[in-house]
């Protein structure tokens, strides 16, 4: 009789793909015909899972295109702040989604959507409210300008069930840092590929750049 495993939760799901990143890249599409060859330059250099922000006109055909033309892109929809955007990346075929803070209509939403989703918060008692929710991985954000490491650590003592992308004032000098702490998955942040790269379309300085962060990136056992 074989024995069936336990499914895989959504957590579950969210905190492997987090884990294996390690580097979220926060874009900020301005040209949708950018979409492609930004993305295609930070997969080859080996950061594939990517949070498109729906902060610009761009965003919608940005992620479309992303989606249907670099396979090797797992694409997630950020800046979610309403159940309609929430739809719009369900709709996209996203992996998950990642919002700046969490209304308690967003958290209703998202909990009840099948969507691997990353609540912001910056609080205890914005965390409990997204624990209430049943979401224990979580955005910190904006993460330095709420405490950074230390405020990190001290939402540690409380609640240890949860994981945190923190997002907001991380660079190359300091992702190490972060990625250090034991309750930290990833991080998030637009280093890798500034928008005067974008700009100018220097594609091989992006992958380059990321092919060193990455290799210079250690993270501690879990």
């Amino acid at each position: 009789m074989s024995v069936q495993s336990a499914p895989v939760t959504r957590d579950e799901e969210l905190i492997s793909l987090l884990r294996s990143a390690q580097v979220i890249p926060v874009l900020t599409i301005e040209r949708a015909e950018d979409a492609v060859p930004l993305a295609s330059a930070l997969v080859l250099g080996g950061v594939k899972t990517l949070e498109i922000t729906l902060r610009t006109d761009a965003a919608v055909d940005a992620a479309k295109a992303i989606i249907a033309e670099v396979p090797d892109a797992i694409v997630g929809i950020g800046t979610i702040t309403t159940a309609d955007d929430l739809k719009r990346a369900e709709a996209l075929g996203a992996r998950f989604g990642v919002s700046p803070g969490a209304t308690p209509a967003l958290l209703d939403a998202a909990a009840k959507s099948s969507l691997a989703f990353l609540p912001g918060i910056a609080t205890a008692s914005e965390l409990m409210q997204a624990q209430a929710y049943g979401f224990n991985v979580l955005k910190f954000f904006p993460a330095e300008q709420s405490g950074g490491i230390d405020m990190l650590r001290a939402l540690g003592g409380p609640f240890p069930r949860a994981r945190f992308c923190p997002t907001g004032g991380i660079g190359g000098a300091n992702a190490a840092a972060w990625l250090a702490e034991p309750n930290v998955v990833a991080v998030g942040g637009s280093w890798l590929c500034p928008a005067t790269d974008v700009k100018y379309a220097n594609w091989e300085v992006i992958t380059a750049r990321c092919i060193d962060t990455m290799k210079t990136l250690r993270r501690r056992p879990r």
